[in-house]
């Protein structure tokens, strides 16, 4: 399997476990959280066979959770990304990025007011919708007030190759990586690396939550919910050791700091979004939980309404800066 079958929405959504309807979940939790909410549908095949599917992504949840995705995501990396990029070999006047599985475009609008120099971004998803509403909310001006463009490629990530980014200056994603498998990761490291493109990939999870008040359900659902992150092939909560892995044995310079969401009374309607995602991921992996679960969302679900929760959802993000192909360092 490759890349290929990364797609926005073009499968269906797998089975509402039994006891949903109990739980009082709507449809588009499950969405929600299935990586915490990134913005790609991935149809993939297991070790055994089996089709492996995660669900598309609703606008209405990327748009809900942009702000917390915005104060997570690691300033520290950008530095010395930027130094990278004024120092490209054969910098033709204006940056070229591509934003791979881009959603409705919300890292492009947190990532280009924040670099210097005219921009071209490249969007990649396959849902047709989210792309129209990505140019529509594209940023129009960087740091220094240059110029920033956009152009849309619908159609197969995975066909990534050193060739297809050439020209390229960066690459960059959110949430993409805890949905890949290790191949799948390999084959974006050997892409990159060989065009010699720094890479961001933001926002992965790691498989931690941590909650105030603490509940002695908390450890038990959590550890459900991990294992159905990695069901199949998929990479879940190791994708960013298997992404260390991949960009270092091909001599990248490799960089990760922490991008936790930190969900309280302000962000109660996000909170309680997650939450009903979790709890029913959670609960179709061990449906023996669903009796417990019930009463379990009700109590997290009334402090967040009370403004009495707060959440830290741990993510990472990923700076990989290769041996760049015109030799400069």
């Amino acid at each position: 399997m490759t890349m290929a079958e990364i797609s926005e929405g073009g499968s269906p959504g797998t089975p509402r476990p039994a006891g949903a309807a109990v739980l009082g979940l709507v449809p588009s939790a499950r969405k929600s959280v299935e990586n915490v909410g990134g913005p790609l549908s991935t149809t993939k095949t297991s070790g055994n066979g089996e089709a492996v599917e995660v669900p598309p992504y609703a606008p209405q949840w990327l748009e809900l959770r942009e702000p917390a995705d915005a104060s997570a995501r690691s300033v520290d990396l950008l530095d010395p990304l930027r130094i990278r990029l004024a120092n490209l070999p054969g910098k033709a006047g204006r940056l070229v990025i591509h934003d791979l599985g881009c959603g409705t475009g919300s890292m492009g609008r947190w990532l280009a007011p924040r670099l210097d120099g005219a921009q071209h971004w490249v969007l990649h998803d396959r849902d047709p919708d989210l792309l129209h509403l990505a140019v529509a909310r594209a940023p129009r001006t960087a740091a220094d007030g240059s110029r920033v463009t956009v152009e849309t490629e619908r159609g197969d990530l995975t066909d990534l190759t050193a060739e297809r980014l050439s020209g390229a200056s960066l690459v960059t994603a959110s949430a993409l990586l805890d949905v890949l498998t290790r191949d799948q990761v390999e084959t974006l490291a050997e892409a990159c690396v060989g065009a010699g493109v720094p890479v961001l990939l933001a926002l992965s999870v790691v498989g931690r939550v941590e909650f105030g008040p603490e509940d002695p359900l908390d450890a038990e659902i959590g550890e459900a919910f991990n294992l159905h992150q990695r069901r199949g092939d998929l990479l879940g909560p190791d994708a960013i050791t298997a992404a260390c892995e991949a960009f270092d044995q091909r001599g990248a310079s490799v960089r990760v700091n922490p991008s936790a969401w930190r969900l309280g009374p302000a962000e109660s309607a996000l909170a309680e979004e997650w939450l009903r995602g979790w709890v029913e991921v959670a609960c179709e992996q061990r449906p023996e939980l669903t009796p417990r679960a019930e009463p379990y969302l009700r109590r997290r679900l009334a402090q967040a309404a009370a403004g009495e929760l707060k959440v830290t959802v741990h993510h990472s993000d990923l700076l990989a800066l290769p041996r760049p192909s015109g030799g400069v360092s």
